[in-house]
């Protein structure tokens, strides 16, 4: 692995920690998790855009396929794994750690990696990056609302169906797409093929997870109350 994709993710591990512990600070009257999803939005943003800038050919996003990473893909790369050290790290201090999250965060981990160590794949994890972070600032923006009191408000409704029409579209529709380029790919070393296919298999599970939770906002929404 390069010096500076090691050294970019030791610095972005700090500077994610950082900008916990400032807003942690800040917000002080806010629950732990609440200033890890404001870190979590500002990474969203900030992979989203990285992912932008690194996209060598915008007619064709994923292109070239199976090919040596350039050195803005890595660094694109490289800050996101910084990120999720930070949180898998960080959730673990949160009471409301799950085992899902865990192993979501790993199998990033170890996906993301595996592209930075064998130095190929960067066109398809810029934009696989590009399509998992786009749903998050909704993901996040629907949790801090409700720990600003607005939960079960329009408000609430709009980011839930924002954050599950994103998700829906980006890892349903265009997830598949990049899973089956990686397969198809003979170049590609399989270690990167398997996390591809693992990443899907994780965002099919959120997918039902999400489905089930929008069923349940929207018929709570409209079904008629009861008369005390």
């Amino acid at each position: 692995m390069e010096d500076f994709v090691v050294s970019t993710i030791a610095v972005g591990v700090i500077s994610w920690t950082t900008l916990f512990l400032i807003t942690r600070k800040l917000v002080a009257n806010h629950s732990f998790e609440f200033c890890n999803r404001i870190v979590s939005t500002v990474h969203a943003s900030t992979a989203v855009t990285l992912a932008s800038l690194s996209v060598q050919d915008w007619s064709c996003p994923v292109c070239p396929l199976a090919s040596k990473s350039t050195p803005k893909q890595m660094q694109t790369i490289a800050v996101s794994v910084s990120y999720l050290i930070y949180d898998l790290v960080c959730c673990q201090f949160d009471k409301r750690s799950n085992l899902d999250n865990s192993i979501h965060h790993l199998v990033s981990i170890v996906g993301l990696g595996a592209g930075l160590q064998y130095q190929k794949c960067g066109s398809e994890m810029v934009a696989t990056l590009w399509l998992t972070e786009l749903s998050s600032p909704f993901l996040h923006l629907r949790e801090l609302l409700k720990e600003l009191g607005y939960k079960d408000t329009n408000l609430n409704l709009a980011a839930d169906v924002m954050f599950g029409v994103i998700f829906s579209a980006a890892r349903m529709m265009g997830g598949p797409y990049l899973v089956y380029v990686t397969l198809s790919a003979s170049d590609n070393p399989l270690l990167i093929k398997a996390m591809a296919l693992a990443l899907q298999l994780v965002s099919i599970f959120w997918f039902y997870k999400i489905a089930r939770m929008i069923k349940y906002k929207l018929t709570k929404r409209t079904s008629p109350k009861k008369s005390a």
